[in-house]
């Protein structure tokens, strides 16, 4: 499986770690066990290797705490910030995400949520993100205004139509 990042941008977009995608395709983080299914029309974007779905694949919806599996590696007590939300993944272990020259699920005006946190696992800011046409350009100016803030340790991107995690961005 290919390393954990996929951009050749100012930051590295990271997808879920592959350790992570093994217990998720068994058990979620709900509790749930992995139901998998066969992609319709495609286009489910994919936090395992970070693109969309293509019709026929077969994929899973599962549930999904970022914050916390983050913090379990580091320590960190997120309490109530801790969030799962659902997450589309390949069915069987995949090749993990491809080199791109931009961002995950970048597309013009669509809107993100760039969420920061701090070593702790709290919620130390955010914003609001309507992508501009230069896609990375908008990304590498929103991570590098969390990165300002010595406090932010991680960033995560979020859709805001469904709240769902897309991916996640650490401090370089």
């Amino acid at each position: 499986m290919s390393t954990q990042t996929t951009t050749t941008t100012a930051y590295d977009a990271r997808a879920i770690a592959p350790s992570a995608l093994a217990e998720l395709r068994v058990t979620d983080d709900a509790g749930r066990a992995c139901v998998p299914y066969s992609a319709g029309e495609g286009g489910d974007p994919l936090r395992c290797c970070l693109r969309l779905s293509v019709p026929g694949e077969r994929i899973a919806l599962v549930s999904y705490a970022p914050l916390r599996r983050w913090a379990a590696g580091t320590g960190a007590e997120p309490g109530a910030y801790d969030e799962q939300g659902p997450v589309f993944v390949h069915a069987e272990e995949c090749g993990g995400p491809a080199p791109s020259e931009t961002y995950p699920f970048a597309r013009a005006e669509a809107l993100r949520t760039v969420r920061r946190y701090d070593a702790a696992g709290r919620i130390v800011g955010g914003r609001l993100l309507e992508i501009p046409e230069a896609t990375s350009e908008g990304f590498d100016r929103a991570f590098a205004e969390a990165f300002a803030d010595p406090a932010v340790a991680l960033v995560h991107v979020r859709a805001v139509e469904y709240g769902c995690f897309h991916f996640e961005v650490r401090r370089p």
